[in-house]
């Protein structure tokens, strides 16, 4: 192992993740994996637990057995070194490279804008991947939410997330405002009196790494199309160069298993090649209307963070909400998975939410180690206690004769169905 551990215990049992190809997103994975995980702060004390036992059912159904490196940050963290993001646990997830995490709330004078952020930046988790789809038997908001199979790719690392900002009434933004009026010219453009001023970086880097990942999961997954979701129509050198990149990347670095929109009408009558992904692009604020008009018309997203944020949460909610989308952070030869929701501190301990993101978070985390054995069974298991209407609260609430289960009780009926499907 390359880090010592102050107050975290590596399992004496398990065998390290080893990297095979970095660049090429390759690792050799065993079958009995060390995996950090951090339960999270609120409800993570709940989702946490519930998610660890569907996964263990689901590795031993398979024939392999995960061995969990209990490791600490928001509350936890403080308990532990009196520090909110411990370095042992940004070592454990460096070192392993395969972590789940729960939800965390970053306090208020804690040095971090967000947590979450933190750690995504910190070990450069630059696309936070959001697969979007309905469970038979969660109650939707829509008349057909099948429809919806969408997964989005959101930026991790720039736009938003950069917080370059400067606050009103601070030097600093006077700095900033004199530039952009006395130097640049734009002494029209800001309102008299005080002001907040940010600036969003959107770089070639970035954008270009994050929209490869998008359409080699296309490729990879047999997914028609890749849409660029942006505002460049208004913003011409961030949101429209994020498209312009992402062209680019499609044309000169894929050949013929990509083709752009353009193309397809200018040169095929819209009639794309067998096999090859369409790469397309949609406005943002059209996109979110998109989604609920024309849901079966997108497969894969490719965004920036703000926007891919909006749009991720939008698709949410047309399959039952937050409570039920998983998410992960990849970078090159990493992985992160994540639930969507947040920390929702006013339930912690009560074992009554819904622990579904949690649980699914951890199907990607299997299906990026190629257990997708493993994977589909939990996302079948999870599927099957719901239709047969053993749910949390939140969903029995909307279930005529549903069954009502606490957070421990719902991961447990989930277990059996793994069993049962196994």
């Amino acid at each position: 192992m390359g880090y010592e551990y102050d107050k975290v215990e590596v399992p004496s049992d398990g065998t390290p993740i080893e990297v095979v190809d970095e660049d090429a997103d390759e690792l050799d994975i065993p079958d009995d994996p060390i995996i950090p995980i951090i339960h999270g702060d609120g409800i993570g004390q709940d989702v946490g637990p519930a998610a660890q036992q569907v996964l263990d059912a689901a590795a031993a159904a398979t024939g392999r057995e995960i061995n969990w490196m209990r490791v600490f940050a928001g509350e936890s963290g403080r308990e532990q070194y009196d520090e909110n993001l411990p370095e042992d646990t940004v070592n454990a997830i460096d070192e392993f490279r395969v972590a789940i995490k729960g939800p965390l709330t970053t306090p208020v004078g804690a040095g971090f804008r967000s947590l979450n952020v933190a750690l995504r930046q910190t070990l450069d988790f630059y696309s936070n991947v959001r697969p979007t789809y309905h469970l038979d038997g969660v109650p939707s908001p829509v008349s057909n939410p099948g429809q919806m199979d969408m997964v989005t790719f959101r930026e991790n690392t720039e736009d938003v997330y950069a917080g370059i900002e400067w606050e009103e009434g601070t030097e600093e933004v006077e700095q900033v405002r004199e530039f952009v009026e006395d130097e640049m010219g734009f002494d029209q453009t800001i309102h008299d009196g005080p002001v907040g001023i940010g600036v969003k970086p959107i770089s070639e880097f970035g954008s270009k790494r994050l929209i490869r990942k998008a359409i080699d999961y296309a490729l990879e997954n047999d997914r028609d199309s890749v849409t660029l979701v942006h505002k460049g129509n208004i913003m011409k050198f961030t949101e429209g160069q994020f498209a312009d990149w992402g062209y680019e990347v499609a044309e000169e670095e894929y050949g013929d298993e990509v083709i752009t929109e353009d193309t397809l009408w200018e040169e095929r009558d819209g009639e794309p090649p067998e096999d090859a992904v369409v790469v397309n692009d949609r406005i943002a604020d059209n996109m979110l209307q998109q989604v609920l008009t024309r849901t079966d018309q997108y497969d894969v997203l490719a965004t920036m963070n703000l926007n891919g944020d909006y749009i991720s949460d939008a698709c949410g909610a047309q399959i039952g909400g937050l409570g039920i989308a998983p998410g992960a952070n990849f970078g090159d030869a990493r992985c992160l998975a994540e639930p969507v929701h947040g920390s929702a501190p006013k339930y912690a301990g009560q074992d009554k939410v819904n622990p579904t993101a949690m649980i699914l978070s951890g199907r990607l985390m299997l299906e990026y180690m190629g257990w997708d054995d493993a994977g589909q069974l939990v996302r079948d298991a999870v599927e099957e206690t719901i239709s047969a209407g053993k749910v949390t609260y939140d969903l029995e609430r909307q279930i005529e004769g549903g069954e009502k289960l606490a957070t421990s009780e719902f991961a447990e009926a989930v277990v059996d169905n793994v069993h049962d499907l196994a």
